[in-house]
C-alpha cells in the first residue's frame, strides 16, 4: 500500500473559520446527497480509508489537514521533499491546514487521525465490473441503511467476492455512514448501482446464476451449489424480495431460524452465504 504523502509543492492554505465557503461545502457534502452528485465530490476521513481510496484510483481535489492531530506541521520544505506518511495524493491539489477546534467541527467522526479529503467520485456501472472465472457477486435490493451496505462491503471484501451490486438503492454510494461502517470497504470491492431489471439481464447475459435469499419455497443454503457463478440477492428486513428476483431466480435459498424470529439483519444473512460460497470454492 502507497503511503499518503504531502507534497511541499501544494498549495498550502490557512482557514481558522467554520463560516468559510470551503469549509461550509465541505459540511454540506457531508450532509447532503444532492451536493454530493451536483458536485462530483465525496468525504473521506482517515489514513485507512484514504488510503483505501486512493489504491482504488480515486483523486484527491481538497484535503483538510490538522497539523496537531495528523502529527506533522506543513512547513515550507524544497521542491521534492515531503512530510507525513499518509498514499501519494499528487501535486495539483489544494491542502487546507485548520486548528484542531475546527477540525472537531467539520470531523464527521472522532478518531481520524487529523485529515479530511475531498475526492472526485467515479461512476458505478455495471459495464464498470471486471469479473473473475466462476464470479460471487452480492445483490441488494432496495437497501436503506447506509450500516447495513458497509457492513456488507466488509463482509463481501473478507470473501473475496468479484462485486456488490445495489439495485434500486434509497442511500448513495458515498454516503459518509457508509464509508465508515466499511471502513474503506467501499473502495476495496467493486461496486455498481443499477436497476433490477437491469441486474438480472446482466447476470443472465453472464450465465450467472441467481440465488435468492427468502422462506418461501426454498431449500437450505449448505445444499445449494455455489461453485460456479453465483450471485446472492438479498431483500430488505422489512418486506423481503421484489417478485421480479423470485420469478427470475435459478434458486431459492434459506438460513435456518431456530428461535421465534423469522429474519435475520441483511448483513447478517449476506456473511452466511458469502461464506458457504467460500467454503464450498475452497473443500
Amino acid at each position: 500500500m502507497r503511503k499518503i504523502i504531502i507534497f511541499a509543492t501544494m498549495k498550502v492554505e490557512q482557514i481558522t473559520s467554520a463560516q468559510n465557503p470551503k469549509v461550509k461545502l465541505l459540511l454540506e457534502l457531508q450532509e447532503k446527497s444532492r451536493t454530493r452528485r451536483e458536485k462530483g465530490l465525496f468525504v473521506v476521513e482517515g489514513r485507512r480509508e484514504l488510503e483505501h481510496c486512493l489504491e482504488a484510483g480515486y483523486q484527491a481535489a481538497t484535503v483538510f489537514v490538522c497539523p496537531e492531530i495528523f502529527g506533522e506541521a506543513i512547513p515550507a520544505l524544497g521542491e521534492g521533499q515531503t512530510i507525513g506518511e499518509i498514499p501519494a495524493l499528487g501535486e495539483d491539489i489544494n491542502v487546507i491546514e485548520v486548528p484542531a477546534h475546527l477540525y472537531d467541527k467539520i470531523a464527521y467522526r472522532g478518531g481520524t487521525e487529523g485529515i479530511i479529503a475531498e475526492m472526485k467520485a467515479k461512476p458505478h456501472t455495471l459495464d464498470d465490473l471486471r469479473l473473475g472465472e466462476s464470479p460471487l457477486v452480492v445483490i441488494l435490493e432496495s437497501v436503506e441503511k447506509p450500516g447495513n451496505l458497509g457492513a456488507v462491503l466488509r463482509s463481501a471484501d473478507a470473501a473475496g467476492a468479484d462485486a456488490v451490486i445495489i439495485c434500486d438503492p434509497r442511500t448513495d454510494l458515498y454516503n459518509p455512514n457508509l464509508i465508515r461502517s466499511s471502513i474503506g470497504g467501499i473502495f476495496t470491492v467493486q461496486s455498481a448501482a443499477a436497476t433490477s431489471e437491469e441486474t438480472i439481464a446482466w447476470l443472465k447475459a453472464r450465465k450467472i446464476q441467481i440465488l435468492t435469499a427468502q422462506l418461501q419455497d426454498s431449500e437450505w443454503y449448505y445444499d445449494t451449489d455455489m461453485k460456479r457463478g453465483t450471485a446472492i440477492v438479498i431483500g430488505t428486513e422489512a418486506t423481503g424480495l421484489t417478485d421480479a428476483w423470485r420469478v427470475a431466480a435459478d434458486a431459492h435459498i434459506k438460513i435456518p431460524m431456530l428461535g421465534r424470529l423469522d429474519s435475520l439483519n441483511a448483513s447478517v444473512s449476506a456473511a452466511i452465504l458469502l461464506f458457504e460460497a467460500v467454503r464450498q470454492r475452497n473443500s
